[in-house]
C-alpha cells in the first residue's frame, strides 16, 4: 500500500480529526510535524501542500489533498475497515449537519473563545479575556444543545453507528472540557452519554 502521510501538529483539532479517522479505519500513517506559526521557511514550504497555509495536509502515494472533511471522507472511502458514513440519506445528512455546526459555530466558540482564553493563555503566562469568555457562553450552550438534539434517541451524533460527525466533534469537546465552562456539558445528558462512549474508544487514546 502506498504510504499515507499527514502534515500538521498533534495538538491541532483538525489534525486530530484526521488522525482519529485513520485510527478508526486502521490505516498506518506517518505524521510530519508542520508548525504553521513557526519560521517563514517552514510556512512557505507548507504552502506547496496547502495554499492557504492551514493544517492538515494529506498524501496517499502521489495523491495529495487538503481540507479536513475531504481528507476524512477520502480515508473512509479509499481504505477497508468499518464504514464511517451512514448508508441512509437521512443519517448522512445528519452527519453533514453536525460537521457544519462544528465548523461554523462550535470550533471557534468552544476552542478559541473558551479553551484558549480560559486554559491555554494562563498556562502561557497570559491573562484570560473574561469578556470574550462570557460572550461565548450562550453560543456554547446553543452548540451543545444543537448537537445533542440531532439524533436524540441514538447513541452517536448521526444515528446508530459511529460516523465522521463523532470524530469531528471529539477533539473540539475534548479541549472544551478542560475549561471550567465545560461543566455545562452535563446540562445535555444525551451529549454527556455520547462523550463517555467516545472518550473510551481506543482511537481517542491513540491520538491524545
Amino acid at each position: 500500500m502506498s504510504e499515507v502521510v499527514l502534515y500538521g501538529t498533534p495538538d491541532s483539532v483538525y489534525v486530530r480529526i484526521a488522525r482519529l479517522t485513520l485510527a478508526e479505519k486502521g490505516v498506518p500513517y506517518r505524521l510530519v510535524e508542520v508548525d504553521v506559526f513557526g519560521d517563514a521557511a517552514a510556512r512557505d514550504a507548507h504552502l506547496v501542500r496547502q495554499p492557504f497555509g492551514k493544517i492538515p495536509a494529506f498524501e496517499h502515494g502521489a495523491f495529495k489533498l487538503y481540507e479536513t472533511s475531504a481528507i476524512c471522507r477520502y480515508i473512509d472511502e479509499a481504505f477497508p475497515g468499518p464504514p464511517l458514513q451512514p448508508p441512509a440519506a437521512e443519517a448522512r445528512a445528519r452527519m453533514m449537519q453536525a460537521i457544519s455546526i462544528l465548523d461554523s459555530y462550535a470550533y471557534r466558540t468552544l476552542v478559541w473563545d473558551i479553551y484558549v482564553e480560559r486554559v491555554m493563555k494562563p498556562e502561557e503566562g497570559g491573562v484570560s479575556d473574561e469578556a470574550k469568555i462570557a460572550a461565548a457562553v450562550p453560543m456554547a450552550r446553543s452548540c451543545l444543545a444543537a448537537l445533542g438534539n440531532l439524533a436524540p434517541a441514538a447513541p452517536w451524533l448521526a444515528g446508530d453507528q459511529l460516523s465522521l460527525a463523532d470524530l469531528h466533534a471529539a477533539p473540539i469537546i475534548d479541549y472544551f472540557l478542560q475549561a471550567p465552562e465545560g461543566r455545562m456539558l452535563a446540562d445535555q445528558p444525551r451529549l454527556a452519554r455520547w462523550w463517555s462512549a467516545m472518550a473510551a474508544r481506543q482511537s481517542m487514546t491513540a491520538v491524545r
